[in-house]
């Protein structure tokens, strides 16, 4: 039997040959990897000495040769094949051990790698059915197994690897072949790869206006089960990016249940949320997110307060939601949460001594994590029947000191500073929106409903007068005066929303009549 071993990661792979080498096995190998295993004692024979040809091209060449290729894509259920192979002096193949070029940690052509995926490809191409076929081995983790079932069939006298097993191997091999060409897919696509002469279209382009490519390519792996998805009868798991940890990556369960696949959604929907507000207004912030729509949220000086602030937004719906931080949990802050309705989960940067044991005694099923900063936000994917929707990410394109006052009245600077976080707050709303805020806290949140007047009164209804002097902000246009008037009746001294309707003289006029200063932003800020 006859292994080929070339790999970039040497994780385990000389105890691998060393054992491989004593069930019997010869090995062949090339490059660093024949070095490595040479420098062990194990006994090696060259790529070269195999095809009778030098590496060439700073070693951009050599195993693609058809001595190396004829030997493991010669099916051995043909004996035309076999044939070929004694006519050639070529030996054949059963086992290719190989992992790729680092690409993802240092993008560029040299690390674009040639040999290594063709060989794979062929090995698993070659897997075989009952009569026997090729194994490829693209993971350390896969050695002990492996070799275990190796020194099975061995002391049994079945040879090789089980058909099932040749199977699996395979389908790891493509998916790793597949990952490793959606990475450079995905690094041609960014502005700017390689040399100024190569660089992508779009290059001089930002993210959000820049054009989509006309080709996209996921390769994912699975990191997490959820404990279910979104109901107890559906299965749920977290997926990544082959080879690209996220933030979700580096976060931390202190205590509570396993995260259902609705934690993780309205977790990474929170998470954002309350960093984006805290560096918008460059606050602590508190958000808690219900169902992935803010119901409360609020921005200041002393977290505790923000948070009491953000739970009496909405105290019935804040129960059972996600509670997000910017700031270390103090130890005045776990005492407002003790006192409050249960969270589902609560997620922070860190909490002072103390603040974990306290939530663990008190909120004995609450989810309580740790988290760096959310990654920046790259473009949105949404799957509908038989194909995809994607979009450029989320932003906010207007700034504040370029909205426009279109009313007599001009807003002082804290009804600015209230529509300002109005505003940002119902940029994450579920549309139809309308977010009534004073003091930099959100009194009122209408989301989701068919109709905008609706949203505005599920929001004033929620206000109780609380938004009152403060502002009101829409994520899309009024078509008519009604929205303004229901503001007004809300007792907001200010409206913040895109413009741009046919009737905009109309609801401008109405805002005069009724004493209201009104901002256009000039950008509509619908999420579905």
């Amino acid at each position: 039997m006859r292994a080929l071993i070339s790999v970039w990661d040497k994780t385990g792979v000389v105890d691998f040959a060393t054992r491989l080498s004593n069930l019997g096995w010869e090995i062949v190998s090339s490059g660093g990897t024949a070095a490595a295993l040479a420098d062990a004692g194990v006994p090696v024979v060259a790529v070269e000495d195999v095809t009778g040809s030098p590496e060439m091209l700073d070693g951009r060449v050599k195993t693609l040769h058809p001595r190396i290729h004829g030997g493991i894509l010669a099916d051995r259920s043909k004996p035309a094949h076999l044939a070929s192979l004694d006519e050639h002096g070529i030996a054949a193949i059963d086992l290719v051990v190989c992992n790729l070029y680092p690409f993802r940690s240092d993008p560029g052509p040299e690390l674009i790698d040639i040999g290594g995926p063709a060989m794979v490809r062929a090995a698993a191409k070659n897997h075989g059915d009952e009569s026997g076929g090729v194994g490829v081995v693209v993971d350390p983790a896969d050695y002990e197994a492996v070799l275990d079932e190796l020194a099975d069939a061995t002391e049994s006298g079945a040879g090789g690897l089980s058909t099932a097993t040749r199977r699996r191997l395979a389908r790891a091999a493509f998916a790793h072949t597949a990952a490793y060409d959606a990475a450079i897919v995905n690094w041609l696509d960014e502005p700017n790869a390689g040399d100024a002469a190569g660089a992508a279209p779009g290059a001089d382009e930002s993210p959000e206006t820049a054009p989509l490519p006309p080709t996209m390519h996921l390769a994912l792996e699975r990191v997490d089960e959820c404990r279910y998805g979104e109901n107890p009868h559906h299965h749920g798991a977290r997926y990544r990016p082959v080879g690209e940890p996220t933030w979700w990556d580096h976060a931390y369960q202190h205590s509570g249940l396993a995260l259902s696949y609705l934690n993780f959604f309205d977790a990474d929907a929170a998470w954002r949320i309350v960093h984006d507000l805290g560096d918008a207004e460059g606050s602590s912030a508190v958000v808690i997110v219900k169902h992935a729509n803010p119901c409360g949220a609020a921005v200041g000086d002393d977290l505790a307060d923000m948070y009491q602030r953000a739970y009496d937004c909405d105290a019935r719906s804040a129960f059972g939601g996600i509670v997000a931080f910017n700031k270390i949990v103090d130890l005045d802050t776990v005492e407002r949460i003790e006192a409050a309705a249960q969270a589902d989960l609560i997620i922070a940067p860190g909490y002072e001594d103390g603040v974990v044991g306290r939530l663990e005694a008190k909120r004995r099923n609450t989810r309580v994590l740790e988290a760096p900063r959310p990654d920046e936000a790259g473009v949105s994917l949404r799957q509908i029947n038989g194909g995809w929707l994607v979009q450029s990410p989320h932003t906010f394109a207007s700034a504040p000191e370029d909205w426009q006052v279109v009313t007599q009245r001009k807003p002082t600077a804290s009804e600015l500073a209230d529509a300002r976080f109005a505003w940002r707050v119902c940029g994450h709303v579920m549309s139809n929106a309308i977010v009534l805020a004073r003091d930099r806290t959100a009194w009122g949140i209408g989301a989701g409903q068919q109709n905008r007047v609706e949203s505005g009164q599920l929001a004033a209804a929620k206000a109780d007068g609380r938004a009152a002097g403060g502002a009101c902000a829409s994520d899309a246009f009024y078509p008519f005066g009604d929205g303004v008037e229901a503001a007004a009746a809300a007792g907001v001294a200010v409206v913040v929303q895109p413009g741009g309707a046919l009737r905009d003289d109309d609801v401008i006029a109405r805002a005069n009549e009724l004493g209201l200063a009104m901002l256009f932003t000039g950008e509509r800020q619908f999420r579905h």
